[in-house]
């Protein structure tokens, strides 16, 4: 994957929210525009973006993003964190398949998945 970008209502409140999110990530914040912020990894981006047709951003049904967090430790902290923060569960951490995940919905009602 190259770059992921998720709508966002309010730009600030979604800077808040992944600027915590992702702040042991080692990711670099960058804001080129008003509309758009990335947090840019050493071979992907992520970002949050107001609509550029302006109409308000909506979450996908059935899209969702997967960040690979490291640790089981690491999935349970995220989701608390993500919480905390004001995003909501959307499933609690636990073993699903081959993988330790969680998820998680933002503060736009985007669908993250933390996976270990």
């Amino acid at each position: 994957m190259n770059y992921f970008v998720f709508g966002t209502n309010d730009m600030a409140a979604a800077m808040h929210f992944y600027d915590r999110l992702f702040a042991q990530a080692g990711l670099e914040r960058v804001t080129p525009t008003e509309r758009m912020t990335y947090w840019l990894g050493a071979d992907f981006a992520f970002a949050a973006a107001i609509p550029f047709d302006e109409n308000p951003a909506t979450n996908g049904n059935g899209t969702m993003v997967g960040f690979s967090v490291g640790s089981n430790e690491e999935v349970e902290r995220l989701h608390a964190l993500a919480i905390e923060l004001g995003g909501t569960s959307d499933g609690e951490p636990r073993q699903r398949g081959p993988r330790f995940s969680a998820y998680v919905r933002d503060l736009d009602q985007n669908k993250i998945c933390l996976s270990a």
